[in-house]
């Protein structure tokens, strides 16, 4: 090319050469500062739909866990009540022997009656307080007590609709679980704990066989529950680490690249300054 001072071809190319360090110094500069190779849509936006669409369901699944505590709290406190239930029913056991013993109409009788009453009383208010938000499990309800296990709209039933409820407490006493409806059955099929005449220990026994198997129903949705949770977690875990993969920059790589790329600017900065005085240059041959 010939040598001339109305076109700079140098410059030009220098020019060039320098917005382009500049263009990729500047995306570099950005991936140190946020962390991120792809911060935006105009990275990939490929890309930054799939882990925007996955960041969301991360955010789905803390509400997910957080129905699963509450339904863990919600059993937790019935439990706890199972544990008052199952005391006062052991006590109940001796005394309705002691009942059998006892002359009908004695004051001993009387007595023994009287403690038989409270320990029922207390066994009702512990099941009537066992409440956690507002949900008691051993209520009688109208409809599935549910908590949700997926961002899928996946249940777990606590306790199904009333029709098949199981040990709900109604005010004649329990519910029989092996008679269904919770209407007016009391703890064990046939006797109310506040009838005198119920009173045996063989109606007790048949109280805290049906009552175990209450408690054992929920321990086992504890556990249950337990699981699914820790599973939850560990999907959130993988989530986190699989948006990682798709969008996080090497920071030790970038950091590298940020110093070449700072050198390779302030040498294109030489160079267009070079390649600007080629004009004084021709200037020189006019010079006498």
């Amino acid at each position: 090319m010939a040598n001339s001072i109305n076109t700079n071809a140098g410059a030009l190319v220098a020019l060039q050469n320098l917005n382009a360090t500049s263009r990729d110094l500047n995306v570099t500069q950005n991936r140190v500062n946020t962390g991120l190779k792809i911060s935006s849509a105009k990275d990939n936006g490929a890309i930054f739909a799939i882990a925007t669409a996955q960041r969301a369901e991360m955010g789905a699944q803390d509400a997910v866990k957080q129905s699963l505590q509450r339904g863990q709290s919600i059993v937790d406190v019935a439990l706890a009540a199972g544990e008052t239930v199952t005391n006062a029913m052991n006590e109940l056991k001796s005394l309705a022997v002691a009942i059998q013993d006892a002359p009908t109409g004695s004051d001993t009788a009387n007595k023994l009656n009287a403690d038989f009453s409270a320990l029922v009383a207390e066994i009702k208010t512990s099941l009537a307080d066992a409440k956690f938000d507002g949900v008691n499990l051993y209520a009688a309800n109208a409809a599935a007590i549910e908590v949700t296990t997926n961002t899928s709209g996946g249940k777990f039933t606590l306790k199904s609709t009333v029709a098949t409820a199981s040990g709900a407490y109604v005010a004649g006493g329990l519910v029989d679980p092996t008679q269904g409806a919770a209407t007016t059955a009391p703890v064990a099929a046939a006797f109310d704990l506040d009838t005198l005449t119920d009173r045996t220990a063989a109606n007790v026994e048949r109280a805290i066989a049906n009552f175990s198997s209450v408690l054992a129903d929920l321990g086992t949705k504890s556990k249950s529950l337990d699981r699914q949770l820790t599973f939850t977690s560990k999907m959130q875990d993988s989530l986190e680490v699989g948006i990682g993969n798709l969008v996080d920059a090497d920071l030790a790589k970038e950091s590298a690249k940020l110093t070449a790329l700072q050198t390779k600017q302030q040498l294109g900065v030489q160079a267009l300054g070079i390649a600007n005085q080629s004009g004084s240059i021709l200037l020189g041959l006019f010079r006498s």
